[in-house]
């Protein structure tokens, strides 16, 4: 395989891939909209010219049946990166989300099943987001997979789950790919479709279909401008603005963030090996860090006056806690991450230092959720 189609190409994991691809002899076609809330207003990022001159750039629209045909001609595979990817902004903009993510996918998987072409394989960026709350280990119960938490007890202050059996407190595990699936989001349940779709009709059709199941990435190159995805530029930007930084909730909510290099040689294994046909993997680092941690550490390494503040307020669509048991992908494909979460946030910050201050949009965004009453 040569000839490879990267969907959202010039996106922040896209660009970074197609980079490591062509360096790697790949030929790369990309089918991207450069959208302005990734690209700015004048659509000139830093991704968009960090690969226009060494790939293909189709501008169309996976809603476009017309720009898939265009772009899907002679490839290989197809790397489906195209996606709308705010969980809170998904709440308010469900057709958008579903017109993208659902039906987007829809149209790659009908001219697939209908027409003549030449994909052998198909990769398709899934997200942690559709586990919802993450595994847990119930002192009376085993294993558990608790279901959104309460209202009245986040009001309280109270933001752990709780046993959904005898409300006892619980114990964060790793989630691993058998992990329940009950997205508590728009956007994970858009992802979950994708991802369902992608492989059904890869065994239907006889095309290899790889899931790859993305933590919270992070590194240079992600957006400083889009105050709907990725804390680590959130946060950033308020810094960099001289502007405090709300911390929801208690602050020890937590994530897995993974590095973007690590991503982009998780997904070329995930192309390149046959073991990865038809299965589903979790990519991430591993490890659990909390909202408080990123935002010190990025206060730290800004020397920033920013206050940081933990006000006790929540989102909708939120969950508490989720790291990935990355195992499978380990022991199948041989990935291990190489960058923890120190190395990495240092890396993210030198080049924040290089780039120009964005404007802060985030009061805007926060203005819209509240709007819509999706933050308590």
């Amino acid at each position: 395989m040569k000839n490879i189609l990267i969907t959202g190409g010039a996106g922040f994991i896209g660009s970074n891939l197609t980079k490591k691809l062509v360096s790697k002899g790949y030929k790369v076609t990309i089918l991207d909209n450069l959208s302005k809330q990734i690209h700015g207003e004048d659509q000139n990022s830093e991704l968009y010219n960090a690969i226009k001159e060494i790939s293909t750039l189709i501008l169309g629209d996976v809603c476009n049946k017309a720009d898939w045909k265009k772009a899907l001609l002679g490839q290989d595979a197809v790397i489906h990166l195209a996606a709308e990817t705010g969980t809170g902004q998904s709440m308010y903009e469900i057709s958008r989300y579903n017109e993208v993510n659902i039906i987007g996918t829809s149209n790659l998987l009908d001219f697939l099943a209908n027409e003549n072409h030449s994909v052998k394989k198909m990769v398709i960026a899934s997200s942690r987001s559709i586990y919802g709350e993450g595994k847990y280990n119930c002192e009376n119960h085993g294993i558990v997979y608790p279901n959104e938490r309460n209202e009245s007890n986040m009001l309280n202050g109270k933001f752990d789950p709780f046993c959904d059996v005898c409300g006892s407190e619980l114990k964060l595990l790793p989630t691993d790919e058998n992990s329940k699936i009950h997205p508590s989001s728009i956007y994970g349940i858009t992802k979950q479709q994708q991802e369902q779709m992608i492989l059904l009709m890869g065994k239907s059709l006889n095309i290899p279909a790889v899931a790859l199941r993305y933590q919270n990435v992070y590194g240079p190159g992600q957006s400083l401008s889009n105050p709907y995805t990725g804390i680590l530029s959130i946060f950033s930007t308020r810094m960099l603005n001289g502007n405090d930084i709300d911390i929801y909730e208690d602050g020890e909510e937590s994530r897995d963030f993974v590095f973007i290099n690590d991503v982009v040689d998780a997904t070329i294994l995930a192309l390149e090996k046959g073991d990865a046909n038809h299965q589903i993997f979790n990519v991430g680092s591993g490890e659990a860090t909390t909202v408080s941690q990123v935002a010190n550490s990025l206060k730290k390494l800004y020397c920033s006056k920013a206050n940081i503040s933990i006000g006790g307020n929540f989102r909708f669509g939120d969950i508490r806690h989720n790291f990935a048991d990355i195992s499978k992908i380990n022991e199948m494909l041989g990935f291990s991450p190489v960058y923890d979460f120190k190395t990495g946030i240092s890396e993210f910050v030198d080049w924040v230092k290089t780039q120009e201050v964005k404007e802060d949009k985030y009061e805007e965004s926060l203005k819209e959720l509240k709007q819509k009453g999706l933050i308590k």
